[in-house]
C-alpha cells in the first residue's frame, strides 16, 4: 500500500427484522423469568426475531446494500465479500455466495468465516490485509446471525439474551492517518467448551436422537464466559492500544460486542475506558452474535456521533473462545 494510504471503513450498514419481541412477550415462552429480571440481569428490553421466511443471507443482503449505499459504491465494484456467521443458511454453500448473488457482486470472491461473536473484527482484519496487498481493492464485510432458530426457550440463561440481525462495513483505501490503525486477534481454544452447539457437524451429525436430546441448540456456560471476558478482554485491548501508542483516555468511542449490558459495564471499568463513549444497542436488539458490534457501529455512524479523526475502538469476543479488537481513526470521507 502507498505510504499515504491505509485500509479504512468507507461506509456502514445494518438491518434488524421487523418482528420485535419484548421481555414481556418473551417471558411467556421462557420459564421462571420476569421482564424485570431480564432487564436487571442484562439491560436488554427487547430483541428482533427473523420472520419464518427470513434466513441469515436475507438479513445480510439488507445490511450489505445499506453499507454500499453509505459508501457510494456499486456492488459490481467489490473485489471481495466476507460473511461472518455461525448460523449460516445451510452447511453448504457458503452464505457469502448467496449474498453475493443477491446483491449482484459478480466480481467479488466470496467466502464465510466463523469466529462466532468475534467474527466482525476478524473480518475487518482480513479486509485490511486484502487492501494492504491490493490498494485498489474494495472489500465488503458482512456479519449476520439468526440465533432465534437455535435457542432453547426452556433455558433462561441463553434464551433471554439473543436476537437476530446483520451489520456490514465497506473497507478500502483511505488517506493516512485515517483508517484501521492496528488490530489484535486472540483465540483460546482451551476454553472452546464454554460456548457450543453440540450436534449438526461431522462429529455428531443431526439425527432424530440429537434433536430429541436438544443437542442442536445453542449452549453457554454464562459464568465461565463472564470470567473469560473480564479476565481476557482487557489485556487484549491494552496490548492493542500500547502497540498503537495510544492511551485509553485518547479513545473517543468504544463499540463492543453487545453480549450483556451489565457485563459490558464491568468490562468498560476493567479496561479503563470510562472516558470513552460506549455505544450500546442491546437494550432494543439484544445480543445479535457476530452482527452486534457491526450494528452498533452503524447506528453510531448514522447518528453523527463519530467525528472525523476520532479514535474508535471496536471489540468482539465469543465462542472459540476468541477476542478481536481494532482501533480505527474515523474518516467521514
Amino acid at each position: 500500500m502507498h505510504s499515504t494510504t491505509r485500509a479504512g471503513i468507507l461506509g456502514t450498514g445494518s438491518y434488524v427484522p421487523e418482528h420485535e419481541v419484548t421481555n414481556e412477550a418473551l417471558v411467556e415462552r421462557v420459564p421462571d423469568t420476569t421482564a424485570e429480571w431480564i432487564t436487571r440481569k442484562t439491560l436488554i428490553e427487547a430483541r428482533r426475531f427473523a420472520a419464518p421466511d427470513e434466513a441469515t443471507s436475507d438479513l445480510g443482503v439488507h445490511a450489505a446494500r445499506a453499507a454500499l449505499a453509505s459508501a457510494g459504491i456499486a456492488a459490481d465494484r467489490l473485489d471481495y465479500l466476507i460473511v461472518s456467521t455461525s448460523t449460516g443458511d445451510s452447511p453448504q454453500p457458503p452464505t457469502a455466495s448467496l449474498v453475493q448473488h443477491a446483491i449482484g457482486a459478480h466480481r467479488a470472491a466470496a467466502f464465510d468465516i466463523n469466529v462466532v461473536c468475534a467474527g466482525f473484527v476478524f473480518g475487518l482484519e482480513l479486509a485490511r490485509s486484502l487492501v494492504t496487498a491490493r490498494p485498489d481493492a474494495v472489500v465488503l464485510v458482512v456479519a449476520a446471525d439468526v440465533y432465534s432458530r437455535i435457542l432453547d426457550f426452556d433455558d433462561r440463561r441463553t434464551a433471554i439474551l439473543f436476537g437476530d440481525g446483520a451489520g456490514a462495513a465497506v473497507v478500502g483505501a483511505v488517506p493516512e492517518p485515517y483508517g484501521l490503525v492496528d488490530v489484535e486477534l486472540v483465540t483460546r481454544g482451551d476454553a472452546h467448551e464454554l460456548i457450543h452447539v453440540k450436534a449438526g457437524g461431522s462429529r455428531l451429525p443431526a439425527s432424530a436422537e440429537t434433536v430429541a436430546a436438544g443437542d442442536h441448540y445453542f449452549r453457554m456456560n454464562g459464568r465461565g464466559v463472564r470470567e473469560f471476558v473480564l479476565d481476557g478482554v482487557p489485556p487484549v485491548l491494552h496490548d492493542l492500544l500500547k502497540r498503537a501508542g495510544v492511551t485509553a483516555g485518547e479513545v473517543a468511542h468504544f463499540v463492543p460486542h453487545q453480549a450483556n449490558g451489565v457485563m459490558l459495564q464491568e468490562l468498560v471499568e476493567a479496561a479503563g475506558l470510562s472516558s470513552a463513549r460506549t455505544h450500546l444497542v442491546l437494550d432494543r436488539y439484544g445480543n445479535t452474535g457476530s452482527a452486534s458490534a457491526a450494528i452498533a457501529l452503524d447506528v453510531a455512524a448514522r447518528s453523527g456521533a463519530l467525528h472525523d479523526g476520532e479514535l474508535v475502538l471496536i471489540a468482539g469476543f465469543g465462542g472459540g473462545m476468541s477476542v478481536g479488537a481494532t482501533l480505527v481513526r474515523w474518516h467521514r470521507g
